[in-house]
């Protein structure tokens, strides 16, 4: 966990911001009335830790450094590597905190051509000893699942670089590598990677061995998985679609209509989809298909529904071939591994739209859900309308 902490130094004592002179010392003015500093990782922090530093309002020439009990030596912060306006203008650093730093909480001071402009405190926790993570406790993999796996060696004495998991369960080993771009930019020694579990794994528990420089092998982990099985939420699902809504600027998923929806040859419409229970082996392999469209169509998830409480919702724009003739064409959505299948009836209307790229779809839904291991589709469901007579919101 990152925490983020602001320290406002307020301009005002000669004996911190002197005005610039001959000597050509800063000033710390940055037309708000003082220097701003951010440090970003000064909780939570382990011996090797980054620190991110930032210093704004510091005006006028000489070094902006920082300086800390934490860090083995004064430390000269970079100038912003892009032009800015002078009140957007600072100085930046990502020091690493020393290894040999015990325990507690240590200040920290930033001076600009040699005089104090701001201060805080870095505080620091334990060293842990070297962890490999694949699952939580209890947790169970679907096939076809996103795994991803880490190892966090931020130890002192630990300096390897290259590492692998490997398991029966991958179809090869996955190499593990630290990202500096991402959330744990603040842990040089976090080694991540993934790979979509093969759809076609057998349940049943695997051991996923880490190794390190040479194959010498680091720590093994059980990864468990299992197929969904009749009476598992995600089995079947609780899908709805497709559905249809425009792709013009003020379209809404929110409004998607299984009905009355009309779209001309060269037209575009969002196709939706629903599932209460969605399966984790296919969440990001969606896809609806259709000899109307140009080309087959990757539902992505709607990331914005991931916390007001309602079913995940997944969808894309189609693009329907010019040139097609008048007539219904299927709109077809497989997933939980074939086990739910559901036909929309697309109705590609002669008229051109008005707006060109997008319009709307007349849709006869047909519905046919099969289990594996049964004979086939065990129903069927017709629902028909008629447009400008009723509409039907998913």
């Amino acid at each position: 966990m990152k925490w983020t902490r602001a320290v406002l130094a307020v301009v005002g004592a000669a004996a911190l911001w002197p005005a610039v002179g001959p000597s050509g010392a800063a000033v710390a003015d940055d037309g708000r009335g003082g220097v701003h500093l951010l440090l970003n990782g000064a909780f939570d922090n382990r011996p090797g830790g980054l620190v991110d530093i930032d210093v704004q309002g510091v005006r006028g020439r000489g070094d902006v450094t920082v300086s800390s009990p934490v860090f083995p030596h004064r430390m000269k912060l970079a100038p912003y590597a892009h032009r800015a306006p002078a009140a957007e203008r600072g100085h930046h650093a990502r020091p690493a905190i020393a290894m040999t730093v015990r325990p507690g909480s240590y200040p920290l001071t930033v001076r600009a051509g040699g005089h104090v402009v701001a201060e805080d405190r870095v505080e620091v926790g334990p060293a842990r000893r070297p962890q490999f993570t694949v699952t939580a406790p209890d947790e169970i993999m679907r096939p076809g699942e996103r795994l991803w796996m880490a190892y966090d060696d931020l130890f002192p004495g630990e300096t390897g670089t290259s590492f692998e998991a490997r398991s029966p369960a991958f179809p090869a080993p996955v190499r593990l590598a630290h990202d500096p771009a991402s959330a744990d930019w603040n842990n040089p020694r976090l080694f991540s990677g993934g790979l979509d579990l093969p759809s076609s794994v057998k349940d049943g528990t695997y051991k996923v061995t880490l190794t390190g420089p040479g194959g010498r092998t680091i720590e093994e982990k059980p990864l468990v998985v299992r197929a969904a099985r009749p009476g598992d939420r995600d089995y079947v699902g609780r899908a709805r679609g497709p559905a249809f809504f425009d792709t013009s600027d003020r379209s809404d998923p929110g409004r998607a209509r299984t009905h009355g929806h009309t779209v001309p040859p060269g037209g575009t419409v969002n196709v939706l989809w629903r599932d209460g229970a969605p399966d984790p082996g296919e969440e990001d392999r969606l896809t609806a298909t259709s000899p109307a469209f140009e080309r087959p169509v990757r539902l992505r998830r709607d990331e914005s529904k991931a916390g007001d409480g309602d079913s995940p919702r997944y969808y894309g724009p189609a693009r329907i071939r010019r040139g097609l003739g008048e007539g219904r064409y299927p709109v077809t959505v497989v997933s939980h591994h074939g086990r739910v299948r559901k036909i929309g009836q697309l109705v590609v209307t002669g008229a051109a739209s008005s707006a060109g790229a997008s319009g709307s779809a007349l849709v006869t839904t047909v519905v046919g859900v099969g289990f594996a291991g049964l004979a086939g589709l065990t129903g069927v469901a017709l629902v028909k309308s008629r447009t400008g007579r009723r509409t039907g919101a998913l």
